[in-house]
Parts: C-alpha cells; sequence; structure tokens
C-alpha cells in the first residue's frame, strides 16, 4: 500500500467568518476554487446553506443594537485601526488578490489602494451623520433631523474586484452604525475572510461583520430573509435586476450596480500618445475584466479611425501576457476557462456578424508558453450598433471600434445604449468636452481620464441598465443609502397649570 498522501486531502477547505471567527461545516457542498495563472484547483470553498446564511443574519441582528448604540466617534476609531491594518497587508491583500483571480499583482495593489479610499472617507462619519437644525419654527419650537442606521445590511460582491467592491459597501455601511454580512464572488473567497479578520483585530465587536461563501442558493437565502434591512449588489444587468426586483418584493432597501458598455471617444485634435496608452491599459487591463473597462472606442472620423487602428494595433503587438506575480507581466489570465471559452465565443460572433477582426487573439503565439485560462487581446473594426459584440458586455479583453462622423454622432450613439455605467472623451478643446459632459446621459464621465471612477467622496454608479435602485454608491450617497432620516420637532414649555390644550396645535 502507497503511504503517498493523498492529493485530494492536501487541498485547502475555505471556510466563511461568523460572530468573530472562522467556520467551517463539516458537512456542506463544496466547489473548487482555481488558480487562473496554473488552471489548477487550489482551494475547496464551503458554499452556505440557508441555515449557515441564517445564522450569520442571526448574529449580525444581535449585535446591531450594542453596534447602532455605539458613539459615531468610537465608531471611526476602530475604522481608523481598520484602515491601518489593512495598510500593513496591503501587499498580501494583492497576492492573495492576483492567486485567486489572476490580475496582475501591480493592478491588485491599486485595487486595495481604492478600497482604502472608501474605508479613510468612513472615518468621517461623526462629521458626516449630521444632522441639520432649525430653531423657533414656531414660538418654543425647535425642529432637527438625525440618520440613524437601517439594521442588517448585505453586500453581494463580483469576482473582478474582491477587495475594492466589498469596501465600497460594508466600511460606510458599518460606519453608519448597522452590522454586515458579506457574500462574496465564490471564484475569489480569500479576500473577504482576510479583511474580516483584519477588522476583528482593529475592535470590531462580535457579529458586526459576517462573511457567507456561497453560490445561488446562499443568495436567494439572503433576500429572502425577513431579518435583512438592505441589500447591495455589483455584477451583471440579469442578475441586478432580478435582486432588485426580488428584493424590493420583499420589502428590502436594494441598491444593485450592473453592466456596462463604456464609450470613449476620441476626436481628431486628441493627443495620440496619450490616447492609445490611455486605451490600450482600460481595455485590456485586468483582462478587460472590470465594469469600468473601455470596451468601445468611438472614433471621430474615418482618418483618424485608420490611424487608431494602426496605433493599437501595433501597441498590441507589444502587450506582456503572463504570470501575474511578474514585474514585466501587462495582463493576466481570465478567471475561469469557461469565462474565456465565453469571451472567445464573441470574437466568433462578431467575425460571423462581418466586423473586421484587426487583431485576433484566440490563438495569440505567447499562448502556447502560458498554462492557465489565458486569452490574448483582439480588436475589432468597423463594428455596427446592431451586432451583439458592441450591444452585450463581453467582460474581455476585447475591444470594439466605431466609426462616426461627428461629436454629435458619438453623443446619439452612447445615449442610445441601454447601459450607461461610464463614458469617457479625449480631446484638446474645451468647447467639446464641455459639451460632451452636458449632453451625455451616463452616470460617470471622464475627460481625458480613461477610467473616470470618482473618488470615495463622490459617488459611483450609472444610469438606465447599469444601476436599479435610488442611490449610487459609497461616498455621501452611501451615507443617505444606509441611513434613515428622521426629523424631530420638540418644545418644553410646560403648560399653563390646570389647563388642558384640546386644539390642533398651530405653528404661530
Amino acid at each position: 500500500m502507497s503511504s503517498q498522501p493523498n492529493i485530494q486531502s492536501l487541498i485547502p477547505t475555505i471556510g466563511h467568518w461568523l460572530d468573530g471567527g472562522p467556520v467551517t461545516p463539516a458537512q456542506a457542498r463544496t466547489c473548487e476554487v482555481f488558480n487562473p495563472t496554473t488552471g489548477l484547483v487550489q482551494a475547496r470553498l464551503s458554499l452556505a446553506d440557508a441555515a449557515l446564511v441564517d445564522a450569520a443574519v442571526q448574529s449580525a441582528a444581535k449585535a446591531f443594537p450594542g453596534w447602532a448604540g455605539t458613539p459615531a466617534l468610537r465608531r471611526a476609531r476602530i475604522m481608523s485601526r481598520f484602515r491601518e491594518l489593512v495598510e500593513a497587508r496591503a501587499d498580501d491583500l494583492a497576492r492573495l488578490i492576483s492567486k485567486e483571480h489572476g490580475k496582475t499583482v501591480s493592478d491588485a495593489r491599486g485595487e486595495v489602494t481604492r478600497g482604502l479610499e472608501v474605508v479613510e472617507f468612513a472615518c468621517g462619519i461623526p462629521h458626516l451623520l449630521k444632522g441639520e437644525y432649525s430653531d423657533n419654527v414656531g414660538t418654543g419650537i425647535d425642529t432637527y433631523s438625525m440618520r440613524q442606521p437601517l439594521g442588517v445590511a448585505v453586500g453581494i460582491t463580483p469576482f473582478n474586484f474582491p477587495v475594492m467592491v466589498p469596501m465600497w459597501m460594508f466600511p460606510m455601511a458599518i460606519a453608519c452604525g448597522n452590522t454586515f454580512v458579506l457574500k462574496p464572488s465564490e471564484r475569489d473567497p480569500s479576500p473577504g475572510l482576510l479583511l474580516a479578520e483584519l477588522f476583528k483585530q482593529a475592535g470590531l465587536p462580535n457579529g458586526v461583520f459576517n462573511v457567507i461563501n456561497g453560490d445561488k442558493e446562499a443568495v436567494d437565502a439572503l433576500l429572502a430573509h425577513p431579518g435583512i434591512a438592505a441589500v447591495s449588489f455589483v455584477g451583471s444587468t440579469p442578475v441586478a435586476r432580478h435582486i432588485h426586483q426580488a428584493g424590493n418584493a420583499a420589502g428590502k432597501r436594494v441598491q444593485a450596480l450592473g453592466g456596462a458598455k463604456n464609450h470613449m471617444v476620441v476626436m481628431p485634435d486628441a493627443d495620440l500618445d496619450q490616447t492609445v496608452e490611455a486605451l490600450v491599459g482600460a481595455a485590456y487591463g485586468s483582462a478587460g475584466e472590470r465594469c469600468m473597462a473601455i470596451s468601445v472606442a468611438v472614433a471621430v472620423g474615418e482618418q483618424l479611425a485608420d490611424v487608431l487602428i494602426g496605433r493599437i494595433s501595433t501597441r498590441l503587438k507589444t502587450l506582456r501576457m503572463g504570470a501575474p506575480d511578474a514585474p514585466e507581466t501587462e495582463m493576466g489570465p481570465l478567471i475561469t476557462a469557461q469565462h474565456r471559452d465565453k469571451v472567445k465565443g464573441y470574437v466568433d460572433i462578431g467575425v460571423q456578424e462581418g466586423a473586421v477582426l484587426a487583431v485576433d487573439g484566440r490563438n495569440a503565439a505567447e499562448l502556447a508558453k502560458l498554462k492557465g485560462f489565458f486569452m490574448g487581446a483582439c480588436l475589432f473594426d468597423k463594428v455596427k450598433p446592431d451586432m451583439r459584440i458592441y450591444k452585450e458586455e463581453i467582460f474581455g479583453p476585447v475591444l470594439c471600434v466605431v466609426r462616426v462622423p461627428t461629436l454629435q454622432a458619438a453623443v446619439d450613439l452612447i445615449n442610445k445604449h441601454s447601459f450607461a455605467n461610464g463614458t469617457s472623451i479625449f480631446t484638446r478643446s474645451g468647447e467639446v468636452a464641455r459639451k460632451f459632459a452636458n449632453e451625455i446621459e451616463v452616470g460617470m464621465v471622464g475627460v481625458n481620464v480613461a477610467i473616470p471612477v470618482p473618488m470615495a467622496f463622490y459617488s459611483f454608479g450609472g444610469w438606465r441598465s447599469s444601476l436599479f435602485g435610488d442611490h449610487h454608491i459609497y461616498g455621501m450617497e452611501g451615507v443617505r443609502y444606509y441611513t434613515r432620516m428622521k426629523a424631530v420637532t420638540q418644545r418644553w414649555p410646560a403648560p399653563p397649570e390646570g389647563e388642558a390644550a384640546f386644539v390642533m396645535p398651530t405653528m404661530r
């Protein structure tokens, strides 16, 4: 009999974080967590059932009264310590993201930094929660307002930003006095657990922050649970629409951010050196797996379009694919083999639809040297608005170029698209930029900025099919989303002795 260990037994199992500590049920469904760079299974993930979801919600509900009653300044101090701990472990988090997602370590480090910016904003919660006060609205009567937390909040987050997107949600929710249950993507679950551990070290009370790993069964249980007051979601539009409808039907407050098809308009006067580098980075960074990736370049004028296609094609010949932890790597693998094949399928569709495939990365020469879920960069020219590759979110390293004759034609094109997450324009004309910013019907706009993700003291969110709900995420919109306003009108003078008032009070 062989004494060699069973390889399957060496694969670790990733669990959950409940009530201040790790939990891994002995009997549970599991799924595989891959290393996208090698294509190998690196862990198994315990998938939560309805009972485990209920345990997490009950833990959060139990912790809520005490946390809501904790002074905002004390909550801010814990948030500040959490920020320091995350900053100290930022490189560890980046490597963990890269290992499970496949993005480059430098890109992952940037993700952690953008998440920390929201934590820094949340540290100012004593000021952000200040209400309004009006004295003497009537004789001897004053009115003031206050913002109070909702209860248990939930975040359901995507695979492409396993640190940044959760940190768009839970720091704001927790700073406002809510407790939180995070359901990260089952494809890269480990960063969320490390964040929970760091929050514990920062002094967060047990039950205030919980992490449930799972699939659709866990999501459905969260949406149906009566103990949850609010749900935040980032992901695809069909799922965002479902979560918005199901959450609202269950009486919950919901913000659900969906898909995108972000356009970059390139004007004839644009600095092409700057524009091409910005466009290539925005289209192919993180293998295009960003909700703010530029997936459509709108070239204004035929001559510019020809030059732009040539410049991008030349740049893509030098695009360096490889291991995400190699300093020279610019683009890593996609998240799974299934997703890579889906993206390749879209390229096949584009060819069938008649778009010109100027650069075909489906069988790039470098792929023969790489294991894992890699795919080369693809570039389509002469894409038409009725093509699927234009209308649908591909979420991979595929850039479509649409040719239009004028700026107005570019604005009209973008305003007709069902997605309206982000857009940008590259130009040297202030007049053109102002017209574009005013007339474009998109939630986030960049001028000579390819990926216009707002800073933490503003808010992130799109229009139309890119957002379901009334509030954008983080910033002051986050404060408003995670709190309810209460107005108090007070009068202190005692009524005359022995006299009761039977008439309707008036403000005189």
